[in-house]
């Protein structure tokens, strides 16, 4: 885990570095770096926010269920709960999506 953490931090410094140079034209209107830039980062945060807001949800709904096997008189206290957090974690999804589309108006 600790080494594909540090290839995706790799990654980013090298994305990151490969666009400041283009920061002079973006004031000007961007280049075809920065569309490029703008495109993969819309893509990128989507597919990243829709895939760990599923597995956050899968993990919830996991966990709430082999509380109510546990215990199935708590049925009803554990299942309120569990729909606002799943409702909570969607609406962070909806966000990036949002976001997504406010980058990809930019191009």
């Amino acid at each position: 885990m600790k080494k594909m953490l540090s290839m995706l931090s790799i990654f980013g410094v090298a994305m990151i570095a490969t666009f400041v140079p283009e920061a002079a034209h973006a004031a000007e209107g961007g280049g075809e770096l920065t569309k490029l830039g703008l495109a993969l980062g819309a893509g990128l945060g989507i597919a990243i926010a829709a895939g760990l807001g599923g597995l956050g949800q899968g993990r919830a709904t996991a966990a709430a269920l082999s509380g109510i096997a546990r215990n199935p008189s708590a049925g009803s206290k554990i299942l309120t709960p569990m729909i606002i957090g799943l409702a909570l974690i969607e609406s962070l999804v909806i966000y990036a999506l949002l976001i997504a589309f406010l980058l990809q108006g930019k191009i």
